[in-house]
């Protein structure tokens, strides 16, 4: 994934399809929806087609996820997890058809590895 998790491009998809990802915002589900997430929502285009898509972390696993990484829970990290998420989605349709997607801990730990992987040498975290 390119550096970039506010604007990117992610394809082709199943059918062959590029999409063009918009970060659009990113809240406490508690304030929206009475739910103990951090969601973070993107506008996704392809040609004249247009979605939004809503990526949902449970706040009790993200502070697990944190925890056993050893790193504080931050904006920028479910910012970057939410876009891996998504470019996973997009590449492989998977939940494809949902707008508000809850991502597992177990989920949320293998994007984890993903995000390390990606990472410079000493880059910080």
């Amino acid at each position: 994934m390119a550096a970039n998790y506010r604007r990117f491009t992610v394809g082709p998809d199943p059918f062959d399809r590029t999409w063009d990802v918009l970060f659009q915002w990113q809240q406490t589900g508690i304030s929206i929806r009475h739910a103990d997430t951090v969601d973070v929502k993107f506008r996704l285009s392809t040609g004249p087609r247009t979605e939004e898509k809503v990526i949902a972390f449970p706040h009790p696993d993200l502070l697990t996820l944190t925890k056993e990484l050893g790193r504080p829970l931050t904006d920028a990290f479910c910012l970057k997890l939410a876009a891996l998420h998504l470019q996973n989605m997009i590449k492989t349709d998977q939940d494809m058809e949902k707008v508000l997607v809850t991502v597992p801990l177990p989920v949320m730990r293998q994007l984890a590895k993903e995000l390390a992987s990606q990472a410079p040498a000493g880059a910080s975290r």
